[in-house]
C-alpha cells in the first residue's frame, strides 16, 4: 500500500514538472537577439582612441621628437649640430641619474644646455641653491661622460660671480656663458675677452672652449650693427636666433659669421623653440588661439606670446621640421652649423 502511494505521488510530481517545462518553452522566443557589441565594448574596454593625455609618457615624446629632429638633420648634413636645452632628465629613463641611460637620445644628440646651474635659478645674480646644483649637475655629468657637450648659461653680472661661474663650469668639464641679462640682449663687458679665449679654429663642437648666447636683437639698431658687432668677438660658439626681428639672416650673413675677429673658425648655431609656439614667429596664423588648433595650449604667463604645444602632435612637428617652408629647414638652407631646442622641459607641463 505504501509503495503504491508513493508510486502514485510520484508519476503526478512528473507530470506536473513536464508541464512546466512546456510551459516556460512557449514563453520563449523564437530568435535570439545578439547584445549591441558596440555598447558592450564602451561599458567595459577602454577606448584606445580617446585616451586621456595623462596617460601619455611625455618625457619619451620629447625624446622621439628630439631624435626625428637629429635623424632628418643629420641625412641632410653629417656635421649637423643638436643641442636641448634643460629637460636633462631625459638622459635617463627615469630622470634620476642613477636610473639606465636613454642611450637613443644620448646618441641622437651632440651637447646639451643647461640655463642656471650655479647662478640664476632662483633670480638672476644670484647663486643657485647647491642641492639643486648638485642634482642637475648629476645628471649632466652623465652627458659629459658620454662625449656629449654641456653648455651652461649662467645668470649674473657681479665680477665675483662671473668669475665663479666660470671657474665652477670649468672645473665640471663644461663650457659656460655669464649672461647679464635674461633677455640674451646684450654682449657682456666683462670678462673683456671671453673665457678661455683662443684662435683655434674650431670645427667640432667638442673642440670649443666658450660660447656666446644673444638671440634678442633689441639692443641693435640695424642687421648691420648687429653683425659687425659679432664679427669682433673671438666666441668660439655663438647661440644666435635665425631672425634680425622678422627677416632670416641670409646664407651669406651666415657665412660671415663664421670666423672669429683673431681669424679663428667658430660654430654658429640657431636658437629654436620646439616646447612653446611663438606668435612673433613667421609660421604663426592669426586664427590661432589657446586650443585653437587642438595643439596650441595655455599662454606661458612668463613669456607673453608664447604658448605651450603638444608637441608631440604631428600637424606642429611639421611646421618646425619635414619642408620646404619648416623652421628648421629654413635653419640648414640659411648654413647653420647646429641648432640649439628650447623649452625641452614641457614635459613637465604637462606632467603637472
Amino acid at each position: 500500500m505504501k509503495i503504491n502511494s508513493l508510486s502514485i505521488i510520484f508519476l503526478i510530481t512528473l507530470i506536473l514538472l513536464t508541464s512546466g517545462c512546456l510551459d516556460n518553452s512557449s514563453d520563449t522566443p523564437d530568435t535570439i537577439e545578439n547584445p549591441d557589441i558596440s555598447e558592450v565594448t564602451n561599458t567595459n574596454s577602454p577606448n584606445t582612441a580617446d585616451e586621456p593625455t595623462s596617460e601619455m609618457d611625455y618625457r619619451q615624446q620629447m625624446r622621439d621628437f628630439v631624435i626625428g629632429i637629429s635623424t632628418y638633420s643629420k641625412q641632410n648634413n653629417p656635421d649637423f649640430i643638436i643641442i636641448p636645452q634643460n629637460g636633462q632628465e631625459l638622459l635617463t629613463s627615469g630622470g634620476e641619474p642613477d636610473d639606465p641611460f636613454a642611450q637613443d637620445y644620448i646618441s641622437a644628440i651632440d651637447g646639451v644646455g643647461r640655463e642656471d646651474l650655479f647662478f640664476g635659478y632662483d633670480d638672476e645674480n644670484v647663486a643657485t641653491d647647491e642641492e639643486d646644483t648638485e642634482y642637475m649637475a648629476s645628471l649632466l655629468d652623465i652627458a659629459r661622460d658620454n662625449g656629449v657637450v654641456v653648455l651652461v648659461t649662467d645668470y649674473c653680472w657681479t665680477k665675483s660671480y662671473v668669475d665663479a661661474s666660470y671657474r665652477e663650469n670649468a672645473d665640471r668639464g663644461y663650457i659656460s656663458f655669464a649672461a647679464d641679462s635674461r633677455d640674451l640682449d646684450t654682449i657682456p663687458d666683462y670678462p673683456a675677452e671671453p673665457y678661455n679665449v683662443n684662435s683655434n679654429d674650431i670645427r667640432s663642437l667638442g673642440d670649443a672652449e666658450n660660447f656666446l648666447y644673444l638671440i634678442n636683437p633689441e639692443e641693435f639698431g640695424s642687421k648691420e650693427d648687429f653683425l659687425e658687432s659679432l664679427w669682433e668677438t673671438d666666441y668660439d660658439v655663438i647661440l644666435i636666433d635665425l631672425f634680425f626681428y622678422d627677416l632670416p639672416l641670409t646664407s651669406d650673413d651666415i657665412a660671415s659669421l663664421k670666423t672669429k675677429s683673431n681669424d679663428g673658425s667658430r660654430l654658429v648655431i640657431a636658437y629654436m623653440s620646439i616646447g612653446e609656439t611663438e606668435d612673433y614667429r613667421y609660421y604663426w596664423d592669426e586664427s590661432w588661439t589657446a586650443g585653437s588648433p587642438e595643439w596650441v595650449e595655455n599662454e606661458n604667463p612668463d613669456w607673453e606670446g608664447n604658448y605651450k604645444v603638444r608637441y608631440w602632435d604631428e600637424e606642429w612637428q611639421a611646421v618646425i621640421y619635414g619642408n620646404d617652408d619648416a623652421y628648421l629647414d629654413m635653419i640648414l638652407d640659411a648654413g647653420f652649423d647646429g641648432v640649439y631646442l628650447d623649452i625641452i622641459d614641457a614635459f613637465e607641463y604637462f606632467e603637472d
